[in-house]
């Protein structure tokens, strides 16, 4: 078992407990919220909605779009998800052909 220091510094200032959640399977995940506009309802709104959340559940995007439909006027109209892995292996390509000038 894997145990991080919180105090733990990397060159850049972040601490190591800012990897923890990489590990764990979180990812980057991206939504575009289309939303009514309150005053024109015939007019859509879009708004980017980005945060660390583990796929395919979405708990934080979840939580996000239920604080959203009790406390914001704009009734949702769709929203698309994306994501990307943080952290995952190395990739490598093959080079086929090798050219050397001078």
């Amino acid at each position: 078992m894997l145990v991080f220091r919180a105090e733990a510094k990397h060159a850049r200032g972040d601490t190591v407990s800012d990897l923890i959640p990489q590990l764990r399977d979180y990812r980057l995940t991206t939504a575009e919220i289309i939303y009514h506009l309150p005053d024109h309802p015939d007019l859509l709104q879009s708004f980017i909605w980005q945060h660390l959340d583990i796929a395919p559940d979405y708990p934080n995007l979840r939580r996000f779009l239920d604080f959203w439909q009790k406390n914001i006027e704009g009734k949702l109209h769709s929203v698309r998800v994306g994501q990307a892995r943080l952290v995952g292996p190395a990739r490598f390509r093959h080079i086929r052909v090798s050219h050397l000038l001078h």
